[in-house]
């Protein structure tokens, strides 16, 4: 199977790098605007192919859309971090042009392929790329969740001292400080972690998960990179062995949990086909009302996107 990582930066190399280390890739075809990038970092990884005892192949272009003909899966991480003085409406201005190119070669050369969005502001980046590609909605979502139940165990696991492995977690919503973690549907090796933790504790955890991506960036003065990587491999692996796991993903919702026509975080089924199923949990109100909030504040982007494609066309 191949599969091709737009954006050559730190999460697109970190993917690229997580998934051939996983050997079950014929190709990873890695690509960049930035001439020499995507090429230098392949190789790289490919040169690390006899050291950590992997096959799969890494090739890196610039600009080379019909080096990636033929994707079983393409993630797109392409796109500008916002810079000091930029507005939102700058930044989604900027981004959406980019990932409208970016999706436009992607389902020219692979009409078939599951495609997944990485680039920020995330929700309405997947929603501008699902506008693009013109596809169905099952084949085109956002990679968020994942990351973001990622941070959570870590902070549970940090302050439980157990391993994170013996941790399942969900969270929904959007991605940002409207996240909606679910202590009710957090495990710890089974146990509900309301037996666990207090809830002071718990409250605090949840909301260091909110800003968790903030957190990094205040640390390193840039976004994260090895996590969300590693997430976005997750979910390729998922789709290219039809492992049919259940994952929290941004996806396009058509009558669950009562929303029409939002990309929104909620549990998904992933498989061969992308999206096999979109997994209705039973919320409590408060659940719901966080739920409903967090719709408010994605709408509202996705709104912002819709003026400017709509500017954009009468122009």
């Amino acid at each position: 199977m191949k599969v091709t990582v737009i954006g050559a930066g730190n999460v697109g190399a970190t993917c690229a790098n997580v998934l051939v280390h996983k050997d079950f890739l014929e190709e990873v075809v890695l690509l960049d605007i930035k001439e020499g990038t995507a090429e230098g970092k392949a190789l790289d990884i490919w040169q690390s192919a006899a050291i950590e005892n992997y096959s799969s192949f890494s090739k890196g272009v610039t600009n080379d859309y019909a080096a990636s003909a033929n994707s079983d899966v393409v993630v797109i991480t392409s796109g500008l971090p916002r810079k000091p003085g930029m507005s939102r409406d700058d930044l989604i201005s900027t981004n959406a042009a980019i990932v409208s190119s970016v999706t436009e070669n992607v389902v020219k050369y692979s009409p078939n392929a599951v495609i997944i969005i990485v680039s920020n502001p995330l929700d309405v980046m997947t929603y501008c790329a699902y506008l693009t590609a013109k596809v169905d909605s099952k084949k085109v979502f956002g990679m968020a969740g994942i990351l973001d139940t990622a941070r959570y165990k870590a902070f549970l696991a940090s302050e439980l001292k157990v391993s994170p492995k013996d941790i399942q977690a969900v969270l929904m919503g959007g991605h940002g400080d409207t996240m909606v973690p679910l202590p009710r549907y957090t495990t710890v090796g089974g146990i509900p972690v309301s037996e666990m933790i207090a809830k002071d504790k718990l409250d605090a955890i949840i909301q260091r998960t909110k800003v968790g991506g903030g957190e990094i960036v205040n640390l390193l003065g840039t976004s994260a990179w090895y996590a969300p990587g590693a997430a976005a491999a997750q979910m390729v692996e998922a789709i290219c062995k039809n492992e049919n796991r259940i994952f929290p993903c941004c996806a396009l919702l058509n009558g669950e949990y009562g929303m029409n026509g939002i990309y929104l975080g909620v549990p998904v089924k992933l498989g061969k086909n992308g999206i096999e199923q979109i997994i209705e949990l039973q919320l409590n109100a408060d659940e719901k009302k966080l739920l409903e909030d967090s719709a408010v504040a994605v709408r509202e982007v996705m709104g912002a996107l819709d003026k400017m494609r709509s500017a954009s066309a009468t122009n």
